[in-house]
């Protein structure tokens, strides 16, 4: 085991991945609104870490946990570091909003345009638009004696309105406060107002359109205070898997009390009335440190809206059409194509449609038998769960492995198993108290004289929206040394059923952390014999204590080592007698850097591996995952040349530092973007 000082802490290395994040925002070199959707990513990753990893924190300080982690800190002492960074960049956050995108949006005929900003017939729209879709599904709730405080939903904005009642003698009582919800759900939080010149945008917000009407809620009373407030709270599901007869009712019973948990967040305007504040403080058990004062807006993860209702192309990225595979195009029929050998795809430079291709050949195949897949995240408008509908509807036998715990994507789950089921597929909800977080699909297919098995392989979701913008990598293959394993995996999935040894793949929690430690530790001989030596890993987090002393030991003895880890890295880079042949940096581009991929040098003899796995206890040990080495010299030139790539990039490439914090990368010779050469590739291609 490391020891404790030599560890990063893994959720102030969460924020540091998200620091670099924010660094694309504050790049003057990129397109205008990406930079303004870059910051909505920060704040909805900020929105995720803290209904998940604060709120375990403070499950644990709760629960009087006082016993150090592994990089030596208490969940005390983890708690208020994380919050002390937290707010330094929420400050940075809002300074580059509005002092640099506003002034900047403004220079391109966009205005984000407040109320003191408003012309009269702006006022005048902005109160009828209010009256014909924002009064009828608003909801004012009294604070008073017979109105106990309310219930504020998680990540809901809610205006908390101070009131004096006017004199008048009313039957009826006028509170003296009150919340107003801002139904974003269902409302647009950025209307399009009518602008006052030709060619510019004007903009404005929906809780300010909601203040300007407020003497419509409340004709009686003067308006004395209107801010707005915004509550995250702890989002993990709470359920006894093991006393659950049916993981389905329970997953989505678990769900809805989700929307329940205990306040870790307190976002706030400065109008808020401190009175007013005071009381949520106080009726949701917050802390001083859990309060996040909004400088002229919050809610930052609703720029995504605004990104998308702007149509100015000039100010985006400039759209990249996914390449299609050259031998998928040439060759209609996706069965034929494998037959003459393994196809590498890799996505978003090269198209996903083909992944939905051979699972929609295959429903309609007569020839197919039998289609399997393992499911983990689904959009709700999945082409691929269609196709396995089609599949089920034509007599085939489908099988899916549909994971319920992915989080925050558990009712798109939910949804598409009740559909297959009731399609006639056979729904498997996974191997209890394992997450299924392994990509694969097997389609069973009658040839003459027997049948052969048809498998892919992937290191991201099937999920067609993601692999626009996740970068992974896919295989497939009709090996049958790859088709028996994959068969003995869907074995292990549906009936439990223990697999022989695999020949092809390496199994989470089984084998693939073991199978790992062995080839690092070859390394280490290949270098003490003077063969060549090296490793190279790009993963999404390197967290799991093992790998990282293994990493250590080669290091140590000499063995040169390159990390590309996108998020969390608790391995400490270049500390002298500890690991300075470790260099780690963290790429953050237009492309969300998602797959996995692991090169050993192997004395000469390279070995390349493609993984559903980052390297964390949790993955290694609490999941099913799966990783696959690719033989084909040609694909393994292509992925040789990837990584060589991203080892190259000089302009969005970070440096991550011993103490974990990012660091620009020195620009040596010509700049190289790791993202536009692959794309550049895939065109050539």
């Amino acid at each position: 085991m490391a020891a404790r000082a030599e560890l990063n802490n893994r959720e102030t290395s969460w924020l540091e991945f998200n620091a670099r994040v924010l660094e694309e925002a504050r790049d003057p070199s990129v397109p205008l609104l990406e930079r303004l959707k870059f910051l909505a990513i920060f704040s909805s990753n900020l929105d995720e870490f803290f209904l998940v990893r604060v709120a375990g924190l403070w499950r644990q300080v709760d629960a009087g946990v006082t016993h150090p982690g592994v990089d030596g800190r208490t969940p005390r002492q983890v708690l208020d570091a994380v919050s002390a960074r937290a707010h330094e960049l929420v400050a940075e956050q809002h300074r580059i909003m509005l002092d640099e995108l506003v002034p900047a949006l403004a220079e391109e005929g966009i205005h984000l345009r407040r109320a003191t900003a408003w012309t009269q017939d702006q006022v005048r729209w902005l109160r009828g638009w209010f009256a014909q879709n924002a009064l009828p599904v608003i909801t004012p709730i009294a604070i008073d004696p017979a109105h106990p405080f309310p219930h504020l939903g998680n990540r809901a904005l809610c205006l908390l309105l101070e009131l004096e009642p006017h004199d008048d003698d009313e039957e009826l009582p006028v509170p003296t406060s009150c919340i107003v919800h801002i139904p974003a759900a269902v409302l647009p939080r950025f209307l399009l107002l009518p602008a006052r010149e030709e060619g510019v945008a004007e903009v404005a917000l929906l809780e300010d359109t909601i203040r300007l009407n407020l003497d419509v809620l409340f004709p009686n009373a003067t308006i004395l205070s209107a801010g707005a407030v915004r509550i995250t709270r702890d989002a993990e599901l709470d359920y006894d898997e093991d006393r659950a007869d049916d993981l389905l009712r329970t997953i989505q019973t678990a769900v809805r009390n989700r929307r329940l948990g205990a306040a870790v967040r307190l976002q706030h305007e400065p109008e808020v009335a401190p009175d007013e504040l005071a009381r949520v403080v106080r009726e949701l058990d917050l802390e001083p440190a859990d309060l996040y004062a909004a400088r002229g807006f919050t809610a930052f993860a609703d720029l995504f809206q605004l990104y998308g209702i702007l149509p100015r192309p000039d100010l985006k990225f400039k759209p990249w059409t996914p390449q299609m595979v050259p031998r998928f195009v040439r060759g209609p029929d996706p069965f034929a194509v494998i037959d003459r050998g393994d196809v590498l795809v890799h996505h978003p430079y090269q198209s996903f449609d083909h992944v939905v291709s051979f699972l929609e050949a295959a429903a309609a195949d007569p020839d197919v038998l039998a289609i399997k897949i393992t499911l983990y995240r689904m959009s709700r408008d999945s082409r691929i769960a269609q196709a396995l509908l089609a599949a089920a509807q034509n007599n085939k036998s489908v099988v899916a492995l549909v994971e319920l715990r992915a989080r925050f994507n558990e009712e798109s789950n939910i949804a598409w198993a009740r559909r297959l089921e009731d399609a006639g597929a056979h729904v498997v909800y996974g191997v209890t108290g394992f997450k299924t977080h392994a990509k694969a699909a097997l389609v069973v297919r009658r040839r003459q004289g027997g049948i052969r098995r048809y498998v892919h392989l992937s290191t991201g979701n099937y999920n067609e929206g993601n692999a626009t913008t996740y970068s992974d990598f896919s295989l497939f293959t009709a090996r049958e040394a790859i088709g028996e394993d994959v068969t003995w995996l869907f074995h292990l999935l549906t009936g439990y059923t223990r697999p022989p040894p695999l020949g092809e793949l390496l199994l989470a929690p089984t084998h693939l952390r073991a199978a790992m430690i062995a080839r690092i530790r070859r390394e280490v001989e290949h270098h003490r014999e003077g063969r060549p030596a090296g490793i190279v890993v790009k993963l999404n987090a390197l967290v799991d204590p093992d790998l990282i002393r293994e990493l250590y030991a080669a290091s140590q003895a000499g063995v040169p080592i390159d990390l590309v880890i996108r998020g969390i890295c608790c391995l400490r880079p270049g500390v002298p007698g500890l690991s300075e042949n470790i260099r780690a940096i963290r790429i953050v581009d237009r492309f969300l850097e998602h797959a996995r991929v692991v090169r050993f040098e192997n004395g000469g003899e390279r070995e390349l591996w493609l993984s559903s796995a980052d390297w964390m206890p949790r993955n290694l040990s609490g999941r099913i995952e799966l990783a696959f080495s690719v033989h084909d010299r040609h694909q393994q030139r292509e992925i040789d040349a990837f990584l060589d790539a991203q080892l190259a990039d000089n302009v969005k490439a970070s440096l991550i530092g011993p103490d974990g914090r990012n660091r620009r990368r020195p620009t040596e010779g010509a700049p190289v973007r790791s993202q536009e050469v692959l794309m550049r590739r895939a065109r050539r291609r």
